[in-house]
Formats: structure tokens, sequence, C-alpha cells
């Protein structure tokens, strides 16, 4: 099953220039999980949009056995952080680059 969750930050974090060592760690621990989950086979895909308004998101497409194991998996260091909000989908691949799809 795939489920695909947008993330959104937190209005405080949508300036760069206000931006913790703190926060910066937990992002890279954020990043660090999204490639565990690509070498573990559960990541599809990961990336945000361009824009340096509050409309930036970023999306993860997830493929899981479960809809409990996307929402675990979800639970990403900056969403449980409360940096980021997230919010699942349920999400079936349609066409994929390089695949039989």
């Amino acid at each position: 099953m795939e489920f695909l969750y947008t993330l959104k930050l937190i209005p405080r974090l949508q300036e760069n220039d206000v931006w913790t060592a703190q926060d910066e760690l937990i992002v890279s621990d954020y990043f660090n999980k999204l490639k565990q989950l690509k070498e573990k086979g559960k990541l599809i895909l990961a990336g945000r949009t361009l824009r340096d308004d509050p409309s930036d998101f970023g999306i993860v497409i997830l493929h899981t056995e479960t809809e409990d194991e996307a929402q675990k998996l979800m639970e990403d260091p900056a969403v449980a952080h409360s940096m980021m909000i997230a919010e699942l989908y349920p999400y079936r691949v349609a066409l994929l680059k390089g695949s039989g799809l």
C-alpha cells in the first residue's frame, strides 16, 4: 500500500533567519530518517515545493503494509518536535518514471 503525507513548517520557521541550531539538528535527523526509509525500500519519494512563503510544503510517499505503519513513520523527528505539521493520505502510484507503471 502507498501513502502520501504533506508537511508544512510551523509559522515560526517560515523565515530562514530564525532557525536555531536545535532546529537544524532536528531537520538533519528528519532527513537521515528519510534516507533510512529509502534504504529499507519504504520511501518512494520525498521533496518540497520551492516557494519561500506560507504556501510552501513538502511531500513524502511511502510504501508500507498498513496505514498504522505509515502513520508511525510519518511521526518523524520534525513532526514529533512540532516543527512541521503532517497530514496522511492513502495514495496509489499510477505512473512512475523508470518503472513498468
